[in-house]
């Protein structure tokens, strides 16, 4: 450590020569040049300070710091005189990286000509100042223009990351848009599919027009009408509906009418005038080969969307089409039904016997027409009471029953037993109707006979109740049904039957249902026959109503029913 040097400044001189001593030390010692400039800049300033305030004195330290070997020059600077509450000195230090050795002095106080040598050496050291200053501005220029480069680079990612944010946003909104659209033609896809299962799933026309309601509102409709065109309102195309449905049904074509336009595809828009309602309203022809109505639909909101609209006329083409099929089959079931109806006996009157009969035509499907019952007397004054069923269903089966009927009575005329009748009018069938099949039962009461004779064609066997309740079954080995392409030769069987005993003949209908067998069926006619009341007993038509009640249900009766109950009278008196 060198001695401290203190000195005491009173003029600018003595301040240039200070200074002047202190760049000597510092650049000796190797400061650097801008920390030098600072330190004797800052000295500078506090000593010319301190020459208005009387002068200062000056003390310089210069000693080796830390294991580098660094050193490190104090400047303290305190005024002349220090007064009582003054302030603490104003000191600075400067560190230089030396080295500096036991030998190492200050340099020697500058002479008069300190004041120049100042002022060279400060030139010098604010040279070094702006020439580091230059190299930072140069430095900062360069700086900045990298950061403006890079402001630049940042500001075109910020934009292409924006605009392939905005691209993502599109492609997610078409996305989303398709799916929707997709959706949406999912959902009308799986609702026509639906809608047209439960419109074709029935055959009575009534029904169709029942469901049609309950199908379209209130996702699609508001509100539901159907006009089915009568035989007047097929001529003449108008009647008690709107205007708009009249004219659909005169242009048969799809007709829109609201307060605006509702450009739908397929339909015509009618113009806004009194046709169109505050509503919108949808009317479809329902035409097929012909045409059968017309479906109005309100509309369920302000307007009608242009892929349902499509959706409504697909549907109502397939309404069209189920209503058409069940009007066709409506007519040819009553058709049918008619024809059979007109071909069932009236039942004769016979001395010592009662007749009641019963047909009831299916309630499922084309079913009509297979089914007879008939009685008449022969030539002999002996009745015969038939029952029968043909294979098949509809127009066809009903005009063959008719044939069979027609043949039957005429082979009666000439034959006396049932077996014989029937081995004749199986010989018939397979000639004239191959590969068309019927089962049939005859049974021959005569006059004052006990006895009652029968022959069977494949038919359930008939049952017969005595006057005491005991029931039982005719179950004797019945023959092939008639029209079976082999020769077979029927077989008559007797049976006594008391006074007062009823037999039964029916067709399968009454006993067969697809969910049990035959036998279940005849064991249940059984016991309903074995369980007839008093009342019941003595009035023939209300026995066979009693018959039918237990064994028929109106709603799924799927085949034709025809019941033949035959009494031997007189009933015995209680």
């Amino acid at each position: 450590m060198i001695p401290p040097d203190v000195r005491k400044i009173t003029t600018a001189g003595e301040v240039a020569r200070a200074r002047t001593f202190l760049a000597q030390l510092a650049a000796s010692l190797g400061a650097p040049k801008i920390e030098r400039a600072r330190f004797l800049t800052a000295l500078t300033a506090q000593l010319r300070r301190s020459l208005g305030q009387g002068g200062a004195q000056l003390t310089l330290t210069v000693q080796q710091t830390g294991p580098d070997r660094s050193v490190r020059v104090r400047a303290v600077v305190q005024p002349a005189t220090r007064a009582p509450g003054q302030a603490s000195p104003w000191h600075r230090a400067l560190s230089c990286p030396g080295p500096m050795t036991q030998d190492s002095h200050l340099p020697a106080h500058p002479d008069d000509t300190a004041p120049a040598e100042a002022l060279l050496a400060a030139d010098e050291e604010t040279a070094a100042v702006l020439q580091r200053l230059d190299e930072s501005e140069n430095l900062v220029r360069l700086h900045r223009e990298e950061l403006h480069q890079t402001n630049q680079g940042v500001l075109a990612l910020h934009a292409e990351l924006d605009a392939a944010a905005l691209t993502q946003q599109k492609l997610l909104d078409a996305e989303r848009a398709a799916r929707g659209e997709a959706e949406k033609a999912r959902r009308l896809l799986t609702f026509l599919a639906n809608a047209s299962a439960v419109v074709t799933a029935s055959l009575d026309h009534e029904d169709i027009v029942r469901r049609l309601p309950d199908l379209l509102i209130p996702e699609y409709a508001s509100h539901v009408d159907v006009w089915l065109f009568d035989e007047d309102e097929q001529a003449a195309r108008n009647g008690r509906h709107s205007a708009a449905a009249v004219t659909a049904a005169r242009t048969d074509r799809p007709q829109h009418a609201g307060p605006h336009p509702g450009d739908l595809p397929g339909t015509d828009d009618l113009p806004p005038s009194a046709l169109s309602p505050d509503r919108p309203l949808l009317c479809i022809p329902l035409t097929v080969r012909r045409s059968l109505g017309v479906l109005t639909l309100t509309a369920p909101g302000d307007h009608f969307d242009a892929d349902t609209s499509v959706m409504l006329l697909e549907l109502a083409r397939r309404i069209a089409i189920a209503l058409d099929n069940a009007l066709r089959y409506e007519h040819h079931r009553d058709t049918a039904e008619e024809l059979q109806r007109a071909q069932l006996t009236d039942l004769p009157a016979a001395d010592g016997l009662h007749l009641a009969a019963r047909y009831l035509p299916a309630t499922r499907g084309l079913n009509i027409g297979g089914d007879w019952y008939d009685a008449f007397f022969q030539p002999d004054g002996s009745l015969l009471a038939v029952i029968g069923d043909v294979t098949g269903h509809g127009l066809r089966a009903a005009v063959i029953m008719g044939q069979l009927r027609t043949a039957l009575r005429a082979y009666a005329i000439e034959e006396t037993s049932p077996a014989q009748i029937l081995t004749r009018l199986h010989r018939m069938l397979c000639h004239q109707q191959p590969n068309l099949y019927a089962t049939a039962m005859i049974a021959r009461f005569k006059p004052g006979d006990l006895q009652v004779t029968w022959a069977a064609a494949g038919h359930p066997p008939a049952v017969v109740r005595a006057p005491g309740g005991a029931v039982r079954v005719l179950d004797d080995k019945p023959g092939v049904m008639l029209g079976v392409p082999i020769p077979f030769e029927y077989e008559d069987h007797t049976t006594e039957i008391e006074p007062g005993s009823t037999l039964v003949l029916y067709t399968d209908g009454l006993v067969e249902r697809r969910a049990q067998g035959i036998d279940t069926g005849i064991e249940l006619l059984a016991q309903t026959l074995a369980g007839l009341h008093e009342p019941d007993l003595k009035d023939l038509d209300a026995s066979a109503e009693s018959l039918l009640k237990p064994l028929v249900h109106e709603s799924e009766r799927d085949d034709d029913v025809c019941l033949l109950l035959c009494r031997t009278a007189p009933f015995p008196r209680s």
